[in-house]
């Protein structure tokens, strides 16, 4: 398919395939299943999109990315969703890429400085803290628990956090606190730097999860008992936080409908593969109609997805917020990708649940996506609150009301007026 990308975002897309198909993949498939990547092999793969100028395209070059602009920068990361180890060797992987962005947009040059740049370049690992255990923040942030309260040029903050991705391996926690408690959270919260090692910071347990074997990455229980971090670990300005993070949130939103979309294509062909080298009933696979038409299905699905992430890319690029373009090809991608990864490993029976072929992962590793940044009926909530915004009464204009019949309406309209010309025939 062709899309309305512009020859330089075409342009990475290809250097982004190439790194793909010459090292990614081969490398992924030498992996025993089931086993997660080195830290050296992961650096060997980021030096290998270096070399062909695909590493880190959507943050400022003098931060160390390429200064790539978010729209062009869009089909790297459906590139890279074609395998686990694609994100992490062009370092557009979650939660970091998210966290750079919010770091660029809020942070002053010092936190930039010293945070933003080592993220770029790979030495640093960082985590979003911002999701409660009942009955705290989920997908009803406004149940914020987590509170920062100022004590002369310090932030104490006190809380309690799990579902923190890769907050284990993380340097630096991007913390949400409620600052201010006499306003809605939606203009009382905060958010910190706070590195891992602060005094105070206790990370309890990797909560255990499905998916994300080839990276191993964690999703971390955190307590924060009495955390101190100077005036300046404040991100941005005071009570923003829910600003800030949903600034975060709907681009990065995009870039994972766009890693998932590649994780789906990959699937996809995969399947088509396996089912034109196996025979079955008479015919190879790829001859069962059944078997195509549910192809066929997907890859629409699939192109109508990816179709309407570009706009909303298109929106966000122009300066919008597209808050519910963004919740709509949240909610359709996820669902789309989801059946689509389904349904290659059904096609590939027993191959499709073994760790040989990486589908297995994928279908672990899906399944997360209609939760994480926004349930699908957080979003649909979104969209439908939308739908519901300025209706046109007159349609109902037609309609007879109870008691009100029609047929003994005089001229002017009222319904007390009888009609006498139709009465007498009557």
């Amino acid at each position: 398919m062709r899309y309305d990308d512009s020859e330089r975002a075409r342009e990475l897309a290809r250097r982004a395939r190439t790194l793909m198909d010459e090292v990614v993949l081969p490398l992924e498939r030498e992996l025993a299943g089931g086993v997660s990547v080195s830290e050296g092999t992961v650096a060997e793969l980021r030096a290998a999109a270096r070399d062909r100028d695909v590493y880190a395209p959507q943050l400022p070059a003098k931060y160390g990315g390429m200064g790539v602009d978010f729209r062009d920068a869009l089909p790297v990361f459906e590139e890279a969703g074609r395998s686990p180890l694609g994100p992490v060797a062009m370092r557009v992987d979650a939660p970091d890429e998210g966290n750079m962005h919010l770091l660029e947009l809020a942070g002053n040059e010092l936190q930039k400085e010293t945070y933003l740049e080592p993220l770029v370049a790979g030495g640093l690992r960082s985590g979003f803290s911002m999701t409660e255990p009942m009955q705290g923040a989920g997908s009803d942030p406004k149940l914020i628990e987590t509170t920062a309260r100022k004590e002369g040029d310090e932030w104490v903050i006190d809380g309690h956090k799990w579902w923190t991705t890769q907050g284990i391996e993380a340097d630096v926690l991007f913390v949400l606190a409620r600052t201010n408690e006499d306003v809605h959270p939606y203009e009382g919260c905060s958010i910190f730097v706070v590195p891992t090692e602060a005094d105070g910071v206790e990370i309890v347990r990797n909560v255990p999860h499905i998916g994300g074997i080839t990276r191993g990455v964690s999703h971390a229980e955190i307590l924060y008992d009495g955390v101190r971090v100077p005036e300046e670990h404040l991100l941005g300005e005071r009570d923003r936080g829910f600003v800030y993070a949903q600034e975060r949130l709907g681009p990065a939103r995009l870039t994972h409908c766009m890693r998932y979309s590649g994780m789906a294509r990959r699937a996809l062909e995969i399947a088509k593969v396996y089912l034109n080298a196996r025979d079955g009933f008479g015919s190879r696979l790829s001859a069962k109609q059944s078997l195509r038409h549910r192809i066929a299905d997907a890859e629409t699905r699939l192109h109508v997805a990816r179709t309407a992430i570009r706009d909303a890319a298109d929106r966000i690029s122009a300066g919008e917020q597209a808050r519910v373009p963004v919740s709509m090809c949240k909610v359709f991608a996820a669902s789309a990708v989801q059946d689509a990864i389904d349904l290659a490993v059904q096609c590939c029976g027993a191959n499709g649940i073994g760790r040989d072929l990486p589908l297995s992962e994928f279908y672990g590793t899906v399944r997360q996506f209609r939760i994480v940044d926004g349930a699908d009926e957080v979003h649909r909530r979104v969209i439908a609150r939308h739908a519901f915004e300025d209706l046109e009464e007159a349609e109902l204009e037609p309609l007879t009301r109870f008691g009100d019949p029609v047929g003994m309406r005089g001229e002017s309209g009222d319904p007390n007026e009888v009609n006498e010309a139709e009465f007498v025939a009557e």
